[in-house]
């Protein structure tokens, strides 16, 4: 099963809760697109101390900016087509790449790499003043477009009231609630791992 990660907006932790996720299923890990470094591939491996199989990106762009902005920069041409899917037994996490309608061209956005690669959508959401916001659009642009999500996952300080009317709205399955992390390291990711694969199971 192909599982794609995205958030409501960048800065969500989607690389630390995409390696957690990774080895809570024992699954490969692929970013199919890169602008930055270090790369979110370098950061997985680090926090997974290689215990997980990553495949190459399939592009990597070195101005630390969205995709299309980079690529124009660069003097490439992102498209999805273009794109090949990892060749793999395994489950695969997908990470993508800021929020949803980050574009990769003027014509495509980060989020139908997910139908393109048969994934079921993660969803990532933080609590902050205009994250229901955030988060209701997302989900609904999601649901409009017919894309298959598995559920939400929170990331950071707890907001019950926040959360609550999120899912009470969206009917989404709530995965894991990441707690506030003062540091991130093999440990930490490793019990992460192993609550969140807990989680998993009982979704199932």
């Amino acid at each position: 099963m192909n599982y794609f990660i995205t958030a409501i907006g960048t800065d969500s932790g989607k690389t630390l809760i995409a390696a957690a996720l990774t080895k809570a299923l024992k699954a490969d890990y692929w970013k199919p697109i890169q602008a930055g470094f270090p790369t979110d591939s370098e950061t997985v491996r680090e926090f997974t101390n290689g215990e997980v199989y990553i495949h190459p990106e399939h592009i990597i762009l070195e101005t630390p900016a969205s995709p299309h902005a980079a690529a124009a920069i660069e003097n490439r041409q992102l498209k999805i087509k273009d794109i090949k899917l990892p060749v793999t037994n395994n489950n695969l996490i997908i990470e993508g790449a800021g929020g949803c309608m980050v574009p990769l061209s003027n014509q495509e956005m980060m989020i139908e790499l997910a139908p393109y690669f048969n994934a079921e959508i993660v969803l990532i959401s933080n609590n902050y003043l205009g994250s229901i916001n955030h988060t209701l659009l997302t989900v609904n642009l999601i649901k409009s477009r017919g894309y298959s999500i598995k559920g939400i996952i929170f990331n950071g300080p707890a907001n019950k009231a926040t959360e609550d009317v999120i899912l009470d709205y969206t009917k989404l399955t709530c995965i894991y609630k990441v707690p506030q992390l003062e540091s991130i390291d093999y440990q930490v990711i490793d019990k992460l791992s192993q609550e969140l694969r807990k989680s998993w199971n009982e979704l199932d």
